[in-house]
């Protein structure tokens, strides 16, 4: 039976300590903040990285180098038959993109990266899926297929609590920042598939939870095809705010009797865009093995 790896990137939230518990690996996503290089939870906790932002500090995302791709592959491959490589949405990062032109290149055979169209919460729930077939005897391929098939179940709303970071970001104007700061509205955004859009206005933080938790409901019922509860994942996530986000995985957790609600810090990439006070939840079909 081959020996296969399974390596994410810290968009995923697993950090270091938890990826070496779970028998995984993750890429730290790399920063520039004013114009110094950081890597995500290597040398930039979360902490620091909002203490930045309310700094109002420059703050860019970047993507893995082909160099520090390579040598992680490299390395690992010496105790491995092939790599499964599972980096955040292509919708969302050019990386994706770049570690596929870099495997097919120089790793064809060895280093399979499945772009299935992930991030955050789902994007673990992907290594976990792929760790367990690993375990379970899969090939390197029937993983890839299996992540492929199912990359469309799953979904993503998150709740902004400003709209700050995205009129610094240029994703809104000032204009429309401003009449929605003014209206005090909350936005819902989706991650559905590889595109982040636009999916409600809330006028509080209640109507904007209930819109949330009323989406993951109406993909349960019309996109899953009215599954029970029991055969999907349901996790929530947040932005620096750790005591909000307690209290929204209670109430996740009694909309959603019986499921075990896993809970994650947003990943850096997304946080950068959106800013603090951010409240997530998502839905994922169970992949059965």
């Amino acid at each position: 039976m081959s020996k296969i790896a399974i390596i994410t990137d810290s968009n995923s939230g697993v950090t270091q300590a938890q990826a070496e518990k779970l028998g995984i690996y993750v890429v730290p996503m790399p920063f520039r903040i004013n114009e110094e290089d950081y890597f995500e939870d290597i040398n930039l906790t979360q902490e620091q990285f909002y203490q930045k932002l309310a700094e109002d500090a420059s703050v860019s995302t970047s993507q893995p180098s082909p160099d520090s791709l390579m040598t992680l592959w490299d390395k690992v491959l010496k105790d491995h038959d092939a790599i499964i490589y599972i980096p955040m949405s292509s919708g969302l990062s050019g990386s994706c993109q770049s570690a596929m032109m870099i495997a097919n290149e120089e790793y064809e055979g060895k280093v399979f990266v499945v772009d299935n169209q992930r991030i955050s919460v789902t994007q673990r729930q992907s290594a976990l899926d792929a760790k367990a077939m690993a375990d379970a005897g899969f090939s390197a391929q029937e993983i890839v297929d299996k992540l492929m098939t199912t990359k469309f179940d799953s979904s993503i709303y998150i709740m902004l609590d400003t709209l700050y970071y995205l009129k610094k970001g240029g994703r809104i104007t000032p204009a429309a920042a401003a009449l929605g700061t003014l209206l005090r509205l909350k936005p819902v955004l989706q991650i559905q598939g590889e595109k982040l859009d636009a999916f409600a206005k809330a006028r509080t933080s209640s109507q904007g939870k209930g819109i949330m938790i009323n989406a993951i409901k109406s993909d349960i019922e019309n996109r899953f095809g009215g599954l029970d509860s029991m055969d999907v994942h349901i996790s929530c996530a947040y932005t620096k705010d750790l005591e909000s986000a307690k209290a929204w995985k209670k109430e996740v957790e009694d909309a959603f009797p019986g499921i075990d609600v896993h809970m994650d810090p947003l990943s850096l990439s997304v946080a950068c865009h959106i800013g603090p006070g951010a409240l997530a939840v998502t839905v994922t079909r169970k992949l059965h093995i």
